[in-house]
């Protein structure tokens, strides 16, 4: 099954926590503080993987979690940093923020990597806080506590050459005549539901062909499967456009070619500016004098050059094939997305949030919240006293009275809940 856009949950690793511990020997008795660090949390990583043509895998796995940091130990032993995860994707991935919908990373080289998301730092352990005014902390710092986040993934095929035409234009069996593809071919539309790609080699060069599915026309607008097909051919550097100058679906050719011409200008503008090659395809199945009458009228019409060509008979697959090396030979790869500056990985570390529960206790959030408490050890004295300092200082106070704060009222921050006095 081809899968080409999912969405999928990402969290990095949290950061271990500090350790309280004292060191205690026979010629120590009165050793000091030897608490350590917490490890950092595991990364998440995407990594561009050129033997991945699909997102199918991400059907059935939809949440990726790193691996939390382990927590400090006595004797000043830090934790151990959590084991990154590395998400392999195809060549041709886009990562988008699900929540703004803003382009993050652009994955379309094989090897291609991209750090999503940074794993928490690892708490201090007491050791970190002994100076000469704190001989003895009694307290250590959390890790720092990461959230997750969700990502769509959409692939944009990476091909060099594009087949473009209606369904039954003949793309399945041009690419089965000249790649290592085996596409599924039969006379009815729609016959692809998804791209097919194929390596061509061509006098000990190759070059990666992608079948697009039938377009029809309004297909720019989402007819038929409009952009679901559409955005694979952004990427390729050549367009073989096939147009069945058979009419054996009585259509005319004339028109089929006008109207996909049509279809791709009004996707994107950008696909007018790269090359295309006209491929006539089905000449089997007309006589050489109506062959030749057709040919004449796509002459007089658009002065272009052309191919024609048989699957079946294989008339002409050999001189497309060069035709191609030769165009490719000298048109420069499209540059990946632009990817404007944007922190995907941005901790909050700012906010405060104040709201009441159903009880009418005052709750105290956000990000700034979340990194102060990190070090606070209600069960220390000093630590608690160094809390209520911070209240003040941070303004959460005059905050929490523009609120309707007064003596009485009942305070709840994480898993703190305390009385507030003048």
């Amino acid at each position: 099954m081809f899968l080409d856009k999912t969405k999928i949950f990402i969290k990095a690793g949290n950061g271990g926590n500090g350790s309280t511990s004292f060191l205690h020997t026979k010629q120590t008795a009165d050793g000091g503080p030897d608490g350590g660090d917490g490890g950092k949390g595991g990364d998440i990583i995407f990594k561009a993987n050129k033997n991945l043509n699909t997102l199918y895998n991400f059907r059935f796995q939809k949440k990726f979690y790193a691996e939390n940091g382990g927590n400090g130990a006595q004797r000043l032993r830090t934790g151990s940093n959590g084991k990154d995860i590395v998400i392999d994707v195809p060549c041709g991935t886009v990562l988008i923020d699900a929540e703004s919908e803003q382009v993050i990373a652009d994955l379309y080289e094989n090897g291609m990597t991209f750090v999503a998301l940074h794993g928490g730092k690892g708490g201090h352990g007491n050791a970190f806080y002994k100076s000469s005014i704190k001989k003895a902390p009694h307290f250590s710092q959390l890790g720092e506590e990461t959230k997750p986040k969700q990502v769509i993934l959409e692939l944009k095929t990476i091909a060099d050459v594009g087949l473009v035409g209606f369904p039954n234009a003949g793309k399945s069996t041009l690419l089965s005549c000249i790649s290592n593809a085996n596409p599924k071919i039969a006379n009815y539309p729609f016959t692809t539901l998804y791209p097919n790609l194929g390596v061509c080699e061509v006098k000990g060069n190759t070059f990666v062909v992608a079948d697009i599915p039938g377009l029809i026309e309004g297909a720019s607008e989402g007819q038929g499967l409009g952009h679901y097909f559409l955005k694979h051919i952004e990427r390729v550097r050549l367009i073989l456009h096939l147009v069945d100058i058979s009419q054996s679906d009585g259509r005319d050719f004339i028109d089929d070619y006008e109207k996909i011409n049509n279809e791709l200008m009004l996707y994107n503008e950008e696909l007018r500016k790269t090359p295309q090659i006209v491929v006539l395809t089905k000449i089997d199945l007309i006589d050489k004098d109506t062959l030749q009458e057709r040919e004449a009228l796509f002459k007089e019409k658009y002065n272009i050059e052309y191919f024609k060509i048989s699957g079946v008979t294989h008339t002409g697959i050999e001189e497309l094939k060069l035709k191609v090396l030769e165009k490719l030979s000298v048109i420069p790869k499209k540059p990946p997305l632009k990817v404007e500056e944007y922190d995907f990985d941005k901790k909050d570390k700012e906010s405060i949030i104040i709201t009441r529960d159903d009880e009418g206790a005052f709750v105290v959030s956000g990000g700034k919240i979340d990194e102060f408490i990190r070090g606070i050890v209600l069960s220390d004295t000093r630590s608690f006293a160094y809390f209520q300092t911070r209240l003040e200082t941070m303004g959460i106070i005059d905050l929490l009275k523009e609120k309707g704060l007064k003596t009485g009222d009942i305070i709840k921050i994480k898993d703190t809940v305390f009385e507030y006095t003048e």
